[in-house]
């Protein structure tokens, strides 16, 4: 690392003003901060020193997501093996092999889309290139299928990049989940791609590694048998494991379990908001069950489709989640609730994490105000009781 530290202090000079490729500035200090930690300090005005900045924060998350990223390429393997039939006879790094082989192109299609446009974006700003898109480049391919084509997913990261993102002045200052937008965009925009029983098992064999299956082959997930009103194949094992049909990153509760505590550990999620969360979901879930709404019980709307995986990695955003101690309270009870009504009342839509956390990006600012006026209000009659 020494000898790459020297090198990028030797070509400094030609990114600086006056310098040949002073035009490309932003694009080596990115390269640089996120290689090495910055050696610059503010002058003044600084009020709050702490030793944590916005590249460790995306790193921790980053690592918080792997293993949720690694069981997903084990899973889409997996799935293809048990599809053809095959699974008795393929050892762990085959089935490891070709999940990896499917899955990395999405994650670098993610990457080299997001990352230019915010590479282009600061060149034609003249602003410094932000680490947000660290975290949106892994989350995105984890919460789509893995049969979803790479120029639609690169569409999509771009449409979230500009307008979930850029438009609104960039990291920390957009109101709705940059993977969010994605989702969405692929959602609305083909969702002959995103949902039904033929897009969650990979049907090509890729160098020699898994299977190749019919086109003709399909494969439902759990919410999609509940929604057609037929019983669910899964076992509680594999409910929790995750190997079951479903999002790339979406389907292990075990995986998504340690990320959570990565988060909670290094203090970068707030348990307020995930713990709220799961009791959205689970009052919701107990209602629609003890009322006959859901056939099943309030514990496996938890540990089915996005749910673990948007509570713990994307409600708690803290850009687009409440920021008040209460609003987090609120937001997250709305987040979950609202996933098992639509996943319960929209049958034409088996998942509504999705939707849930969008309407809590929207709402987010007005439960911090109303939290905030509230707050004022109590103040101001506490102080003419005082006099």
């Amino acid at each position: 690392m020494n000898a790459l530290k020297k090198y990028f202090d030797k070509i400094r000079p030609n990114f600086e003003d006056g310098g040949k490729l002073h035009a490309f500035r932003s694009v080596y200090e990115g390269f640089e901060s996120f290689l090495f930690v910055p050696n610059t300090t503010s002058a003044s005005g600084v009020s709050i020193h702490d030793a944590i900045d916005s590249k460790r924060i995306m790193s921790f998350v980053v690592i918080a997501l792997l293993p949720a990223m690694l069981f997903g390429m084990y899973n889409v393997g997996y799935q293809n093996y048990l599809a053809a039939g095959t699974l008795a006879s393929a050892s762990f790094w085959s089935i490891f092999g070709y999940g990896f082989l499917a899955v990395l192109p999405k994650i670098l299609v993610s990457y080299i889309v997001g990352l230019g446009i915010e590479f282009a974006w600061a060149q034609w700003k003249g602003e410094e290139i932000q680490e947000g898109y660290l975290v949106s480049g892994i989350i995105i391919p984890l919460i789509i299928p893995v049969t979803t084509p790479l120029w639609i997913l690169a569409l999509a990261c771009a449409f979230s990049v500009i307008f979930c993102k850029e438009i609104f002045g960039g990291t920390g200052m957009n109101i709705f989940n940059v993977a969010i937008g994605a989702r969405m965009f692929l959602f609305f925009s083909y969702p002959s791609k995103m949902t039904g029983d033929a897009v969650w098992v990979a049907k090509d064999s890729i160098f020699g590694l898994g299977n190749t299956l019919p086109d003709t082959f399909t494969m439902a997930t759990p919410l999609a048998h509940l929604a057609q009103g037929t019983p669910m194949d899964t076992s509680v094992c594999n409910m929790i494991t995750g190997l079951m049909p479903g999002s790339i990153g979406e389907t292990s509760v075990i995986a998504i379990a340690i990320g959570a505590v990565i988060l909670l550990w290094t203090g970068i999620a707030s348990w307020k908001t995930m713990l709220s969360v799961f009791i959205g979901g689970s009052v919701m879930g107990a209602i629609f069950h003890a009322t006959g709404a859901s056939p099943i019980a309030w514990w496996e709307h938890l540990i089915l489709g996005g749910f673990c995986f948007g509570a713990v990695f994307m409600a708690t955003d803290p850009v687009t989640s409440a920021r008040t101690e209460t609003g987090k309270w609120i937001y997250g009870f709305i987040v979950g609730a609202m996933a098992i009504i639509v996943r319960v009342k929209n049958q034409g839509y088996p998942e509504g994490m999705m939707l849930a956390i969008f309407f809590g990006n929207m709402i987010a600012p007005l439960i911090d105000y109303c939290v905030v006026e509230c707050n004022i209000s109590k103040r101001a009659k506490r102080s003419k009781v005082s006099e």
